[in-house]
């Protein structure tokens, strides 16, 4: 075994999820290494949620263990592991009325020392994240004005703004137009060729064989299956994970999957 294989920047041994009266995932082990994208594909209530959260150390597995660089997660003081483990929820919650700009400088208070401002490096970064999200020159912009896809793309701007090592990503695409979802999964795979790690939760199997190099398929059961998106995405997968048949297509070197 290669020692990348063997020094993983996250890892799940033994990891068993369960919210009441369901098993989500039983026993599962993996090994997430830097510069790869692992996508997560898994029916309504899969348990894809539930699992990056227990990744992201804010619910505890039922059983076994996440390791971050090698520590439990749960051991990680929680402003060192913000420095260096992001996570998008699946909804965003604005408590308090604020500006685009505000917004996404929160993604810089792991980096900022206790009772300190923001700095001018601080909303540079902000600035750039945004642009990044096609949100540049709505920094003044009220938070509630915006529509929901701007809303999504503010808030990947702002894990983006936390410049973590980790990306942990809830639909990350949701409510986005397709030139939208494109731009942001190039983004992130663009960030797991410089050595970052991606998880992100994804609903078209398509994709995740366009953009992914490993998947992880949650059947909701407890039942799971890990691997290469080569090896693991196919016809009789996909059929299994969502009770449907489906066709797999190939164009220009791709391949997507369409209901039969």
């Amino acid at each position: 075994m290669s020692a990348r294989l063997a020094d993983p920047v996250l890892a799940c041994r033994g990891l068993t999820v369960r919210v009441p009266g369901r098993e989500l995932v039983r026993d599962l082990h993996a090994a997430i290494r830097p510069g790869r994208v692992l996508a997560l594909l898994g029916r309504n209530g899969a348990g894809k949620s539930s699992l990056l959260h227990v990744l992201a150390g804010i619910a505890a597995p039922a059983d076994g263990e996440v390791l971050f660089a090698g520590r439990p997660v749960a051991a990680w003081p929680r402003r060192d592991l913000a420095r260096q483990l992001g996570l998008l929820m699946q909804a965003s919650e604005d408590p308090f009325p604020g500006t685009v700009l505000d917004t996404a400088l929160v993604g810089r208070h792991p980096h900022i020392d206790f009772w300190q401002w923001e700095s001018d490096a601080d909303r540079a970064v902000a600035r750039r994240c945004l642009a990044a999200m096609d949100l540049a020159g709505l920094e003044a912009r009220d938070i509630g004005t915006l529509s929901g896809g701007e809303r999504r793309r503010l808030a990947i701007a702002t894990v983006l703004a936390q410049d973590p090592q980790v990306f942990l990503l809830d639909e990350p695409i949701q409510q986005l137009d397709p030139q939208h979802e494109l731009d942001v999964l190039r983004r992130f795979r663009a960030l797991a060729g410089a050595g970052r790690t991606v998880v992100l939760s994804l609903h078209d199997p398509g994709l995740a064989a366009r953009f992914a190099d490993d998947v992880l398929l949650l059947f909701g059961d407890g039942r799971w299956r890990l691997g290469p998106v080569g090896d693991t995405l196919h016809e009789a997968a996909i059929g299994e994970l969502y009770g449907i048949t489906v066709k797999e297509l190939s164009w220009h070197g791709g391949r997507t999957f369409v209901p039969a």
